[in-house]
């Protein structure tokens, strides 16, 4: 018997037999199932083996604000509530940090029972570095908004993992060539399914190969940090001197020297002369 709390659990993103045992008992001895879609989670359960009759509540983006309190007095009543999504780890570009944060105030019992995620599973499949990586979600189906996303995260010195569809993945990846040309790119499809692929290159290789070959299926691209050459044509000056209007020279080196993957020692030499210069 669970005790009463909120049970966050994932489920298979695509082979059902990547669920684990612990995801299996607590979804069995939950008293009440939090779904992103009940119909796609009883479904689930059928195909797990797991009874569905139990009470099932629909918990998605529009109504969390309605729903978390409700979910909140079920626990205080007493009951065990697991939270799914229709797909991998809940709360990851999913409804659910408000239930949690709330239940944090009120000294519920919290806790997750880890399994599939496609951000992690992407990463490892993607051949781009893993040492450091940034989630940014689903990336927006209208031009300026997807273009103004890359424009925001193209500096950011780490490896990106963006949500995608397959209908627009190619009008991403033309947006992406635009704001960020030089960089190696993964596109991973249909993770742990019989159709899992990987297509890893340089955007225009990898916009070839989708062209000659449209890809199906739910899709996850992994971008790679950027490159020192991209940098080449900074006008680092002005940078710097934008910055020490507002910050002190450690203070300024340090937030372009971040922003912009330089070497922190030649961006310093170089406002020290600045500094000098202007006394």
């Amino acid at each position: 018997m669970l005790d009463a709390g909120l049970y966050i659990v994932a489920t298979p993103i695509g082979n059902l037999k990547d669920i684990s045992q612990r995801a299996i008992e607590v979804l069995n001895d939950a008293q009440i199932i939090a779904a992103e879609d009940t119909r796609v989670s009883k479904k689930l359960f059928t195909l797990l083996n797991i009874s569905s009759k139990k009470k099932f509540i629909p918990y998605e983006d529009h109504s969390e604000q309605e729903k978390f309190q409700t979910i909140i007095n079920l626990i205080l009543e007493g009951n065990s509530v697991a939270l799914i999504s229709d797909a991998g780890s809940p709360l990851i570009s999913d409804p659910g940090f408000k239930l949690v944060r709330e239940c944090r105030k009120q000294n519920l019992k919290v806790t997750t029972i880890p399994g599939p995620c496609a951000v992690v599973c992407a990463l490892q499949l993607s051949g781009l570095p893993t040492n450091r990586f940034m989630f940014a979600g689903f990336i927006p189906n209208k031009d300026k908004a997807r273009l103004d996303l890359f424009d925001e995260l193209k500096n950011i010195n780490t490896t990106l993992v963006l949500y995608e569809t397959a209908n627009r993945i190619e009008k991403s990846l033309i947006a992406l060539q635009e704001v960020m040309p030089q960089r190696d790119i993964a596109v991973i499809r249909e993770i742990s399914k019989m159709f899992e692929d990987c297509i890893q290159g340089s955007i225009p290789n990898v916009l070839q190969k989708i062209s000659s070959n449209p890809i199906k299926g739910e899709i996850v691209l992994v971008i790679a940090p950027p490159s020192s050459s991209e940098n080449e044509n900074l006008d680092i000056d002005t940078l710097l001197t934008e910055e020490l209007k507002l910050f002190s020279i450690k203070e300024a080196v340090k937030n372009i020297s971040q922003k912009y993957n330089l070497k922190r020692n030649d961006v310093y030499d170089r406002a020290l002369e600045l500094k000098q210069k202007e006394d």
